[in-house]
């Protein structure tokens, strides 16, 4: 924001200063700066604070949509499933700017085509951005993974149908496995891959073989299901940057700084949980201090489901350089050189002795005759992006007179390295099923004449509630990420990903007729059938 502010208006960065209150959620519009130039150039001129607040319409006109996006994709494959050639073509609407146009494409491609590395000998992928007289897109949840994986799923599935094959059947041929080269994924090596897990153990968590199966419910209703599957990244490699401070104070406890900002995400938490870990002590004794361009260290953003995979190993970095500092410090208290203490178990001990100081002594030591500062920044970046897997089921109950579709049970199951917090990684996940849903069967934007948004309010836009929700139920498959902190990955963004291949699937089984375009309406359906 400072980057940008500071080009928009001609003034050096350091005259500008960004604090991140608490705030809800991102999911990705507040990486364009659609709004705040408005009132940081009001200041200049008036000398006065200024804000801005929109209304429903405005925020609903002047947002930042996700791309919509045209993708055509070709399968070879054997009889037997073996899916053997892939291409895969996307025509994507940058709206009138082109802020995310070049990047937001790519991903339609790299986060779709690996996941079928399994048996795959050759594959292409091409891609062309436009401009058009429509609202700017921008960033959103799931980056072009969300269309591309789509597409790819739906192609899947109707090549299952076309040989008589159970679509899990298909998707255990050819899968990427933990081990493999992923050559449409930058060359990287899926050192961290539970997929096959992740679909074994959605099978057997939904009761696949029951309800795959058309069944007739009477008065004009069916109930199916469909699946779908998913990967994404853990951050951008060879960019992203993660950045984290951790300072003993003099009672003992820490001060996390970091520039990460939470979003509702609950990075604050979780890089609190690490710091912990590493220095042995409670949540409790972490304060964290963030996103403050005056006093935090840099970070690059909380975007591209970065900020536990980048951010958390500058915590861990960090941590460690601490505890060098402290047992030198300790040293200095117990008379003895600093490669004899060793921190241990939240002290700091002398080896093969029985004397320790506590943390709390230590802090109060480097407040006097001290030349250590009990400080530590560490930065981190990785040549590597590992994936996030995920597996998603849904069943449905269709209304065929009516076209009404009602997702009665959606069961996913996640592969994202060692969940850091299992209770704030599985809200991630409930909460992108919900979102994915909306888009599949809901929420859609349409444009006047003048390319001007037709849904300027929730009486248009249509948004699904708790109400319009089955069950959902969230698992974890683990797998340990070497180049993770503790082993993680990300799981921000992928968990958009299977709802709308699933549920479209399910509306095939029901109705024999395939909609490659999102959302589907119940009237979509009904004409369907009719044609």
């Amino acid at each position: 924001m400072r980057r940008i502010l500071s080009h928009a208006l001609g003034i050096p960065k350091n005259m500008i200063r960004v604090e991140k209150p608490r705030i809800g959620g991102g999911f990705g519009a507040k990486q364009t700066a659609v709004s705040e130039v408005y009132p940081a150039f009001v200041t200049m001129k008036t000398g006065r604070p200024a804000m801005i607040i929109f209304s429903r319409e405005e925020s609903q006109i002047a947002g930042s949509p996700r791309h919509e996006m045209e993708v055509r994709v070709k399968l070879g494959a054997n009889k037997d499933g073996k899916i053997r050639v892939l291409d895969l073509y996307t025509l994507s609407n940058s709206g009138a700017y082109g802020e995310h146009g070049p990047t937001t494409v790519g991903l339609s491609g790299h986060k779709s085509i690996p996941m079928y590395t399994g048996s795959l000998e050759a594959h292409r992928f091409n891609y062309d951005v436009v401009y058009t007289n429509t609202m700017a897109a921008g960033a959103y949840r799931g980056y072009g993974a969300t269309q591309g994986i789509f597409a790819l799923e739906s192609a899947v599935n109707e090549l299952a149908e076309k040989l008589h094959m159970d679509p899990t059947v298909i998707r255990e041929k050819n899968m990427l496995k933990e081990g493999m080269l992923m050559p449409a994924y930058y060359n990287e090596i899926a050192n961290a891959c539970a997929l096959d897990r992740c679909l074994e153990r959605c099978k057997e968590l939904f009761h696949w073989e029951e309800k795959y199966p058309v069944r007739d419910m009477g008065n004009g209703k069916v109930r199916t299901a469909g699946v779908g599957m998913a990967m994404q990244g853990s951050c951008i490699s060879n960019l992203d940057v993660g950045s984290a401070t951790v300072k003993l104070n003099d009672d003992g406890t820490y001060t996390l700084m970091i520039g990460a900002s939470d979003m509702g995400t609950g990075c604050d938490t979780i890089l609190a949980q690490m710091t912990a870990e590493c220095m042995d002590c409670s949540v409790e004794d972490i304060t964290v201090f963030g996103a403050d361009t005056d006093a935090s260290p840099y970070d690059s953003g909380s975007y591209a489901s970065s900020t536990t995979y980048i951010t958390g190993k500058a915590v861990e970095k960090a941590c460690t350089d601490l505890k060098k500092r402290m047992c030198a410090i300790a040293a200095g208290l117990m008379e003895c050189n600093e490669e004899e203490v060793i921190f241990e178990e939240g002290r700091l001990r002398r080896i093969n002795t029985d004397q320790s100081v506590t943390v709390a002594e230590v802090g109060v030591k480097s407040q006097l005759n001290n030349a250590i500062v009990p400080q530590a920044t560490a930065s981190h970046s990785s040549p590597v992006s590992p994936p996030p897997y995920m597996v998603g089921m849904a069943e449905i109950e269709l209304d065929k007179l009516t076209g009404e579709v009602t997702v009665l049970d959606f069961v996913s199951v996640v592969d994202c390295g060692i969940p850091i917090n299992p209770a704030l990684a599985r809200i991630q996940a409930e909460g992108g099923i919900v979102q994915g849903i909306g888009h599949t069967l809901f929420e859609n934007i349409t444009y006047n004449k003048k390319g001007r948004p037709i849904e300027s309010s929730f009486m248009q836009y249509r948004l699904p509630t708790r109400m319009d929700m089955g069950h959902l139920q969230v698992e974890f498959e683990t797998s340990y990420e070497p180049t993770g902190p503790f082993g993680a990955k990300s799981i921000g963004e992928i968990v958009i990903n299977t709802p709308a291949p699933a549920i479209a699937h399910a509306i095939y089984r029901a109705t024999g007729v395939w909609h490659r375009e999102l959302p589907i309406t119940p009237e979509q359906i009904v004409m369907g059938m009719e044609e």
